[in-house]
């Protein structure tokens, strides 16, 4: 069960701010994480969830009851599958518990391939 309202929130901080206090410092954590690794996408809400853009969609996170979501279409969940093999994961989703340190390494990884696949894809359309 999603701990967000019917309504999408107007921005990242609004969505951030719906959490526990603990968990909002877990996903201000993973926020600033891919903001590190993809300094030049654009921080939207999409799906109701935060989401990151450049050349296309990036990757998504959500907060949930006991775990984060985190989205980064199965083409970055493939590449990385021996890493995230330990977490509870779906075809293009990982569950990340929150009892458990946020993989911030990884996930930075994840982004950055992310990034550097939607430039291959960009500049493949020029």
């Amino acid at each position: 069960m999603a701990m967000t309202t019917t309504i999408a929130p107007k921005n990242v901080d609004a969505y951030i701010k719906q959490f526990p206090k603990d968990v909002q410092a877990t996903l201000q954590e993973l926020r600033n994480t891919i903001k590190t690794a993809a300094p030049k996408a654009e921080e939207i809400i999409s799906y109701k969830m935060p989401a990151y853009k450049y050349h296309g969609m990036l990757v998504y996170f959500a907060g949930y009851k006991n775990h984060i979501g985190f989205y980064a279409a199965p083409t970055g969940h493939d590449a990385f599958k021996k890493e995230l093999s330990i977490y509870k994961s779906g075809k293009g989703s990982v569950q990340f518990p929150l009892d458990k340190s946020l993989p911030l390494r990884l996930v930075s990884q994840i982004v950055k391939f992310r990034v550097l696949q939607n430039e291959a894809k960009a500049a493949a359309k020029k």
